[in-house]
C-alpha cells in the first residue's frame, strides 16, 4: 500500500502559540494619575528563560499574551489590564471587557504602550525578541511556556511569587497534583489504556502531537497510550510528527482525537468522512466504532491554565466512559 502522509500546515503555527483572529477593542485604559497605587515590596522573580527580573512593587498592571496566563492570574486572585485577541473570546468572564492587545505571534505595542503596564507575560522564546520593546514603553517582560502539565504547575508558582500570592499559588499546585493522582489511580485499575491517535488539523492535513506537547502530555496523564510516541519529531515543530495512514492502520488506535481552530462539527464530519470512504481508514477501530472526537478549542491547543483539569477529565471519561470518574 503506498504511503500517504498526512501534511504540516500553517494550522501547527496558530495552534503552537494559540491563533487569533481580529477583534475590536474593548474598554480604555485608565491612564495618568488614575493608575493604582504602587504596593507592597520590591519583587524578583527567574521566569522560563533563566532571567531575572526585578520589579520595584507587585504589578497592578498586567498584560497577558495567552489566555492561559490570563487564566492563572485570576486563579492567583490578580487581574490583567490586557488580554489576547482571540476569535474564542476571554478565558474568564471577569475578563471579557479587558483590553485586546495581540497575541504572542504579534503584540500590538501600540495597545500595549497606552495601558502602562508593569509587567508583561509573554512565551519563551517566542517573545524574547520583543523584550527591547517592551521595556522600551517602560514595562518588564516576563517569559514562560507550557509545553507540559509539569510546565503549567511551574507558570503558578512563577506567577504566585509575581503577584506575592505563595500560598494560593501553593494550594492550586496540590490540587492539581490530587487530581492528577486520582485520576493515575483509576486508569490503572482499569488495566491496559486504550490506544490513541491525538492530531491537529483537519481532512488531508495532519500532525501528530508527540508527548512532549502538552495536549500529548495531557493524554498520558489521562490514561492513554499515544501511538505516536516513537515517531520522530518535526525539525521545526520538535513536539509534532508526520505521520502515515499505514502507521495509523498498524498501530490501529481505540480513538482518534482532533484538536482544531475551525467549526468542530463541520471538521469532524469532512474527517468522518474521509476516514469511511478510505478503505484503509475504515479498518481502524477507532473509525469503526465511531470513537473520533474533535476536542474543545479552548481545552486543547492552546494553554489552558488552571483548567487543565477539564481537559484532563474530558480525555479520562472519553477513554473510560463505562467507569468514568466524575470526582
Amino acid at each position: 500500500m503506498k504511503a500517504s502522509y498526512l501534511g504540516l500546515s500553517v494550522l501547527l503555527m496558530c495552534a503552537l502559540a494559540g491563533c487569533s483572529q481580529p477583534a475590536g477593542s474593548n474598554t480604555s485604559p485608565t491612564t495618568g494619575s488614575a493608575v493604582a497605587e504602587a504596593t507592597g515590596s520590591p519583587v524578583t522573580v527567574t521566569d522560563f528563560a533563566g532571567r531575572t527580573v526585578r520589579l520595584q512593587h507587585t504589578p497592578q498592571r498586567i498584560v497577558a499574551l495567552s489566555n492561559g496566563e490570563v487564566n492563572i492570574v485570576y486563579a492567583l486572585g490578580g487581574t490583567v489590564v490586557g488580554r489576547p485577541t482571540s476569535s474564542g473570546g476571554a478565558p474568564v468572564k471577569e475578563a471579557e471587557n479587558v483590553q485586546t492587545i495581540g497575541s504572542t505571534h504579534e503584540i500590538d505595542l501600540e495597545k500595549v504602550a497606552l495601558l502602562e503596564p508593569d509587567v508583561v507575560l509573554g512565551n519563551s522564546p517566542m517573545n524574547e525578541k520583543d523584550i527591547p520593546s517592551v521595556e522600551g514603553i517602560g514595562a518588564q517582560m516576563i517569559l514562560s511556556a507550557a509545553n507540559s502539565v509539569d510546565d503549567i504547575q511551574r507558570q503558578i508558582t512563577l506567577f504566585g511569587q509575581l503577584l506575592n500570592k505563595p500560598e494560593q499559588a501553593s494550594q492550586l499546585n496540590t490540587e492539581l497534583k490530587q487530581h492528577i493522582a486520582k485520576l493515575a489511580t483509576h486508569s490503572q485499575a482499569n488495566g491496559t489504556q486504550p490506544k490513541v491517535l491525538l492530531v491537529y488539523g483537519a481532512p488531508g492535513t495532519y500532525m501528530a502531537a508527540l508527548p512532549n506537547s502538552l495536549s500529548g502530555n495531557i493524554l498520558e496523564l489521562a490514561g492513554g497510550s499515544n501511538i505516536a510516541a516513537d515517531l520522530p519529531g518535526l525539525q521545526n515543530y520538535p513536539q509534532y510528527a508526520q505521520l502515515s495512514t499505514e502507521r495509523v492502520v498498524e498501530a490501529d488506535p481505540d480513538y482518534v482525537f482532533i484538536m482544531t481552530h475551525g467549526n468542530s462539527e463541520e471538521v469532524k464530519a469532512g474527517f468522518l468522512k474521509e476516514m469511511q470512504d478510505n478503505q484503509a481508514w475504515s479498518s481502524v477501530s477507532a473509525v469503526k466504532n465511531n470513537n473520533v472526537e474533535v476536542l474543545p478549542s479552548d481545552l486543547f491547543g492552546t494553554n489552558p491554565g488552571t483548567r487543565v483539569t477539564e481537559a484532563l477529565d474530558l480525555l479520562h471519561n472519553l477513554l473510560y466512559p463505562d467507569t468514568a470518574s466524575h470526582g
